[in-house]
This record gives C-alpha cells, structure tokens and sequence, in this order.
C-alpha cells in the first residue's frame, strides 16, 4: 500500500516509478524436509543406501528434501521441530531412549508425519505407542523372496496400476492392522500362502495419534526399487506424510521411472 502511494505521487511530479527488485533465489521458502532414519539394532539390510537414495529423489519430485541420519539425537524436541515428517526406512530394533521416545510422541501428537518402511514394523517391539504408529508389528516371513499380486484398494488406483505382480519378503504381522487403520494394498494370489489368511494387508495409512502415519512392507528387494509401481507408491506416502496430498491411496498414474 505504502509503495503503491508512493509510485503515484512520482508520477503525478513527471518522475518513473521504480519497478519492485526482483527476488533472489535466496529468498525463496526452504523445502520442508523429511528426515530418513536408518538406524539398525538387529538385522541391516543392504539396501539402506538405494532405499534412501530412492526416498531422495522421490521427495525432490514432490519438493521436499530429506536429511538422513542414523544419530538417536535426532529425536529431540528442537530438532525434531525442523522436519515436516519422520521416515523409519528399514530400521530394526529398539533405537531410541525414554526422552527420545517422548520426544517423538510428542512431535506426533503435534501433527508430525511418519512414514514406515518395510522392517520399520520390526522396530520398538517393547514401545506401545510406535506399534500403535506403524499399525501392526512384524510377525514372520518365509525364508528368501515370495511372489504375490498387489491388489489395491482403490478401484481407480488399482485400474492404473494394476495387476501389479512383485517378488519381494513378505511380512506377515502380529495382527490385520484394518479395524484401526486405511489400507492402500493387500497381498493376493501369494505363492507361498503366507499366515495371515485372505485378507493380508501389506500398506496402509492413518491419522489416529494427531500426525499422519504411512506404513509399506515392501522394499526388502533391491530389485523392487526399480519398479515405477513401487516408485509411485513410495512418492504417495512421501506426499501424504508431508500434507502435501489429502489422501495416502490414491498414486500417480503411470509414468517413465525418474531419478536413476
């Protein structure tokens, strides 16, 4: 308003109005950033480094950028403050203390994204609040990789997508996380069977403890990062834990593979 007065008053005297100085590209917003924590107390999988790479280059298609980091320090309330959501990617065990654990809750029940990766379900076994989070713990799994559908829920996300075939380790969970959570897939025409019975969900999304929570157990096959499903799916949940989306079940339709 003060500008717009001013420019008036010039040119009422027969002088030019100054144009406003362009923006610098540092003054542009910082992206909001996810943080991928990758810490490991049992099992590692070798494919921590191409999951997080892969969770890199998805979050910069959707204009977020990502801080990974295995360091437990991570979860305190200043720092924490910094992310917009919080990445389990393959973590196994019981990673955090007490005051950690608090902190993270709390962050939650704040409104902090959480996204869940494949053995994310294999952590805090012994913290009630974080099975609550991740929806339902890792049971078992058959030994090797076992080839089943994906089918998922939504008919115009599975019309896109679907017949969606993987070969990958498939959990089986202490409990069908579905009275408690919206599932975005299941597992069908499994060859092994699997221990869960017919209705086997394998992804699934939830907003019961303030923050938004999505949960896959895929991503143990390095292979499967490659698949362009499993890329667009993976982009979902990174869009849905930073609010960037409404909804966690609905993908992108088909598209090339980006980011290597």
């Amino acid at each position: 308003m003060l500008r717009t007065a001013a420019c008036l008053a010039a040119i009422a005297l027969g002088a030019a109005c100054a144009p406003s100085p362009a923006a610098s590209p540092g003054d542009a917003p910082p992206a909001p950033t996810i943080l991928v924590f990758t810490r490991t107390e049992g099992f590692r999988h070798d494919t921590i480094p191409l999951a997080v790479e892969t969770l890199r280059a998805l979050a910069g298609e959707a204009g977020l950028a990502v801080e990974h980091g295995e360091d437990p320090a991570a979860f305190a309330p200043e720092r924490l403050a910094r992310y917009r959501a919080v990445a389990f990617a393959l973590t196994t065990g019981n990673l955090l203390d007490e005051a950690q654990r608090a902190a993270f809750e709390a962050y939650v029940r704040d409104g902090g994204g959480f996204l869940g990766l494949h053995s994310a379900a294999d952590t805090g076994h012994d913290w009630p609040f974080y099975g609550e989070l991740v929806g339902a713990w890792f049971r078992s799994h058959p030994p090797g990789l076992q080839r089943a559908r994906v089918r998922f829920e939504d008919p115009a996300v599975e019309a896109a997508h679907g017949p969606w075939r993987i070969e990958d380790e498939l959990y089986d969970f202490h409990r069908n996380p579905r009275p408690w959570v919206r599932v975005i897939a299941t597992l069908h025409e499994r060859a092994d069977g699997g221990g869960m019975g017919a209705d086997h969900p394998i992804a699934w999304c939830h907003e019961r403890l303030g923050g938004r929570a999505w949960y896959s157990g895929l991503g143990h096959d390095a292979a499967l990062y490659a698949d362009p499903v499993f890329r667009a799916h993976l982009l979902a949940g990174l869009r849905y834990v930073a609010g960037t989306v409404a909804r966690c079940d609905q993908l992108s339709p088909r598209r090339p593979i980006m980011g290597g």
